[in-house]
């Protein structure tokens, strides 16, 4: 398989001609007309893709617990180090000059991506909560606020020289700590703002992978790589705020709270058809299952609740899937035609 990236390369190294790079990528679009709209994301490009995670894994977990051993006077013995991070960090950089920009191996770029910008996000927190004055309790949320800028900062960096396209929405999670850690340094103890925080943070990422996807309706590009992750990224955000403050897991649900959340998942799978992309159905796939099983529980159904809401469910879930193009195209139609085109490509078939 050859990714936008490998044709631009061929191009720059004089393989291929533009018109022929362009030419390649027309055919394989309208071999792919019959499912444009399909969630199409590399995680794997061989079974060597799992095996150097797995060594990656290995080696990074050795150098985070040797850099461990290094306190260089800031932290005691019995305190992570901040060296475990840097080190991390170092090292995730380094396999990804090879693993990521020669080899282009897709599953070890997103584990040495996450390793390196949680490493540099681990080594600001440890290395700036000794200054904070009570850093543990109220000064928690600056410590982080500049966690959170150190690791957007970090992806920024990597994005400019791997281009992995989940960094971007690593970059975001990290300008939405930011925001979040600073608002909850200065406004403490509120239960409440930490999910508003959530979901208004989930709600600007969701819009940034709308201004992705919407960039590249056909999915033949990077971007629509950058938008999967983006929407799955800001997805859990906005189901898990919203499904919080409107208490669901307090206990079981009553019938009015368990009607709204299955209106609310409706309403979900509508705008998940509409943009083609499933995240939010999965994110809030948990708490549709709790409301549904303690409604079978309410109504004396106690034995059979959880066999019963798994059967409604999966069964809905099933049916959805298999008629995800008619039910798309139905949807789609039904929208201004300055909004549907700009939406991604339906399926000529159902269309």
């Amino acid at each position: 398989m050859y990714s936008e990236s490998d044709l631009q390369d061929a191009v720059a190294a004089g393989a291929l001609t533009p018109a022929s790079a362009q030419a390649l990528r027309d055919h394989v679009a309208r071999l792919r007309a019959s499912s444009v709209d399909e969630e199409h994301f590399r995680l794997l490009t061989g079974f060597n893709d799992i095996f150097v995670a797995i060594a990656s894994v290995i080696l990074l977990v050795a150098v985070a617990g040797l850099g461990n051993e290094i306190h260089l006077g800031i932290t005691t013995p019995h305190q992570p180090s901040f060296v475990s991070g840097l080190f991390v960090a170092g090292t995730a950089w380094g396999l990804a000059e090879y693993f990521t920009r020669r080899l282009r191996m897709a599953l070890p770029s997103i584990l040495l991506l996450l390793a390196f910008v949680g490493g540099i996000a681990f080594a600001a927190a440890l290395l700036i909560g000794p200054m904070i004055p009570d850093a543990q309790n109220d000064g928690a949320g600056l410590v982080a606020s500049l966690a959170g800028l150190s690791a957007a900062i970090a992806a920024w960096f990597h994005w400019r020289r791997f281009m992995v396209p989940i960094t971007v929405a690593a970059g975001a999670a990290g300008a939405a700590a930011i925001v979040g850690g600073l608002a909850m340094w200065l406004i403490p103890f509120s239960h409440t703002l930490p999910f508003i925080l959530l979901l208004v943070a989930g709600l600007a990422i969701f819009t940034l992978a709308m201004r992705w996807d919407m960039s590249d309706p056909g999915r033949t590009s990077r971007r629509s790589d950058v938008a999967f992750w983006l929407h799955l990224t800001a997805a859990p955000m906005i189901a898990h705020s919203l499904f919080q403050l409107l208490g669901i897991t307090h206990g079981l649900v009553d019938a009015g709270q368990a009607f709204l959340v299955i209106l609310l998942y409706l309403a979900f799978g509508l705008v998940a058809l509409a943009i083609d992309r499933r995240a939010l159905l999965v994110s809030s796939l948990a708490y549709v299952l709790y409301a549904l099983y303690s409604l079978f529980q309410k109504v004396g159904a106690v034995e059979l609740s959880a066999a019963l809401t798994a059967l409604v469910i999966g069964g809905t879930l099933l049916l959805l899937s298999a008629f995800w193009h008619r039910a798309r195209a139905a949807i789609v139609n039904g929208l201004p035609p300055a909004l549907a085109s700009r939406l991604p490509y339906l399926n000529r078939a159902a269309a």
